[in-house]
């Protein structure tokens, strides 16, 4: 059989169109569907390390077509020059110095019955007068990671690419103007990715996994020395976390590192790299986990961050938190991040979001000036929107989970829906969450549970959740029910249960559980056969590796006779993470044992939310609030 193959193509100037002004128009003349399921108005907006543009990442249509606009910080209404490609999608952009930008793009391929995804990166001009640069365009599918953009060397930038292809990443320093590179180091079976430079761009650190050991090695050498030496080594059996977050000032063999280190919850340790010794912690809490720090571009300490009910931080440098205090004062009772800045800080971009925002852009100019860019959901009408409250509940054995409960703008009790989150070695941590507040606007009162073996929550309640897929874990979730209940907020009888990725797969253990306390449920982009779990369920490979002695418990194709409540399977039909042969091998079994479900697969759409495009999740909203409203009978 002949393969058929579409070309990737070449990359032209768009005219914007008036999508991209769509915040000037009246939210009400939209429904409620069409304005959860438009691709976000606004996708990113970064400030050149001079101030002097600004590149917006802005939608044309309601499926996104992103272009990127080139701005003038301090004049927002001239004319802005306009990037875009004519079939290739922009996914995001980074300034790689003054004047040039690097740009993701991708784009669904076609060989013979399969499709995939694939990446592009492109450099630019940002006075869009020169051409497009591709680096390693005679590679397909290139990874390419950017290390360090070097900025003593502005013409050339460290990344981190498969340069021989062979399948083990190398490092190469890459010219963003001639499209030349060197190669610096090549990966081993040994020494394999996850590559970091120091502030010279040396590289210092990297990552390995240890075959006869069954572990991950976390590997180091001295500054100036060719040799490398096992840091640290992770493995299932003494699973904890471990993470180099970057070189420290003023030593160049220290790095800060966020681990436990025989503590439960993370914390941010220095780490000398010639001597092997840890410093005292300089920073933890004994509820939640560490994220990490902040760092100057030279190394600089600037404070720590972590997440309580939302991202935190704690500032050491009084001048950088006095200036997060004075934009924060602008927005009260308001998330406010400084997602980008010039060098100076004289343009800072700064998102704002809260239960009743899904999101909007300003920038602050000179310290003084504020100006907003836009909303990234404009059409959705606020005053229909959910209150969200950081909650705790205790499980049936007692063990205490954090949970977010969003609240319907009227009165209850509500039917209620149980949305656990993907991973599962993630958390949730929400400020406006477009699934909570899609069903919240529609009458429903929701609840997300950081179930056991959810992160962020210390090594004991992450490890607690191992080997028990739809078992303690389950019985987590419907105690999260359970407590909606007993608040008041949910009546007994009008519970349903809704999830993606590992959210799908306790949808379908939900559905044979005895004595169901669901009406129905839908199961998204689910696990259902826990033996054909791959490397692919988790975005890191070493990770992967490490998570699969963990997943032991119900595997729900195994056991769909016990379906005793209606189930609605959705799933992308390229889906890459968890393939769709996981929920079509189900409703094979729900249609031999004559089972109460519906099936939807989306067309070209693969497991994360950026590949499901308006038309997609129009048509699987309309589904799920039908699904609920009606067949379920929650309304």
């Amino acid at each position: 059989m002949k393969l058929k193959k579409r070309m990737l193509v070449g990359f032209t100037l768009l005219s914007l169109s008036s999508f991209a002004n769509s915040e000037t128009e009246d939210a009400t003349q939209v429904s409620s569907i069409d304005a959860f399921s438009m691709s976000s108005a606004i996708r990113s907006v970064v400030a050149s390390p001079d101030g002097k543009k600004l590149a917006i990442l802005r939608a044309t249509t309601k499926n996104g077509d992103y272009i990127i606009e080139i701005r003038d910080p301090n004049n927002l209404e001239s004319d802005p020059v306009r990037l875009g490609a004519d079939k290739m999608l922009i996914s995001s952009i980074v300034w790689l110095n003054d004047e040039k930008i690097g740009v993701m793009f991708r784009q669904i391929l076609e060989d013979g019955s399969r499709k995939y995804w694939v990446n592009k990166f492109a450099i630019t001009d940002a006075d869009g007068k020169g051409d497009w640069l591709l680096p390693f365009k005679k590679k397909r599918n290139v990874q390419f990671n950017i290390i360090n953009i070097l900025p003593d060397k502005e013409d050339e930038v460290l990344v981190e690419v498969d340069i021989n292809n062979n399948y083990i990443p190398d490092v190469v320093r890459f010219n963003i103007n001639t499209g030349r590179s060197v190669t610096v180091m090549r990966g081993n079976e040994k020494v394999s990715g996850s590559f970091v430079s120091d502030y010279d761009g040396e590289i210092r650190i990297a990552q390995g996994w240890n075959k006869s050991d069954n572990a991950i090695d976390y590997y180091a050498r001295d500054k100036g020395n060719d040799d490398w030496k096992v840091i640290k080594q992770v493995s299932p059996k003494k699973r904890e976390n471990f993470e180099i977050l970057g070189f420290a000032k003023g030593n160049p063999n220290e790095v800060y590192v966020n681990a436990n280190l025989g503590e439960n919850t993370t914390g941010i340790y220095i780490y000398n790299i010639k001597t092997g010794q840890y410093s005292e912690r300089q920073f933890g809490l004994k509820s939640v986990d560490t994220d990490g720090v902040i760092l100057n571009t030279d190394g600089t300490l600037q404070g720590f961050r972590y997440t309580t009910k939302q991202p935190k931080f704690y500032f050491t440098d009084p001048n950088l938190q006095a200036l997060n205090e004075s934009v924060a004062s602008l927005f009260k009772d308001k998330f406010v991040q400084i997602i980008s800045s010039s060098d100076n800080d004289n343009v800072l971009v700064v998102r704002v979001s809260a239960d009743d925002n899904p999101g909007s852009y300003y920038i602050v100019t000179n310290k003084q000036k504020l100006t907003k860019i836009g909303d990234r959901l404009p059409f959705i009408d606020k005053s229909k929107l959910g209150s969200v409250k950081y909650i705790s509940y205790k499980a049936r054995d007692g063990r205490k989970i954090k949970a977010y409960v969003t609240i319907p703008a009227t009165k209850g009790p509500y039917p209620a829906i149980v949305l656990p989150h993907g991973g599962p070695w993630v958390r949730d941590s929400v400020v406006f969450d477009d699934w909570a507040q899609l069903l919240a606007y529609h009458g429903y009162v929701v609840i997300q549970p950081n179930y056991r073996g959810s992160t962020g929550y210390g090594l004991e309640h992450w490890i607690a959740g191992d080997n028990n897929w739809g078992l303690k874990k389950q019985d987590d979730l419907d105690d999260a029910a359970q407590y909606l209940i007993d608040k008041g907020l949910a009546t007994k009888g009008k519970l349903a249960l809704f999830g993606w990725s590992y959210g799908g797969y306790a949808a379908f253990a939900a559905s044979m559980r005895e004595n169901n306390i669901y009406k129905c449920v839908v199961a998204g982009a689910g696990v259902s056969d826990l033996s054909r779990i791959n490397a692919t369920l988790n975005e890191n490979r070493f990770l992967s590796i490490l998570q699969r002695p963990t997943i032991t418990g119900v595997s729900p194709v195994e056991q769909v006779n016990k379906v005793n409540i209606p189930i609605l399977v959705v799933h992308g039909d390229i889906d890459s993470r968890v393939p769709v042969k996981h929920s079509r091998d189900f409703v094979s079994e729900l249609e031999k044992y004559k089972k109460d479900f519906k099936y939807i697969e989306l067309e070209d759409a693969d497991h994360f939310s950026d590949t499901l495009f308006y038309d997609h999740k129009k048509e699987f909203y309309t589904e799920l609030l039908s699904w609920f409203d009606n067949k379920c009978g929650l309304k």
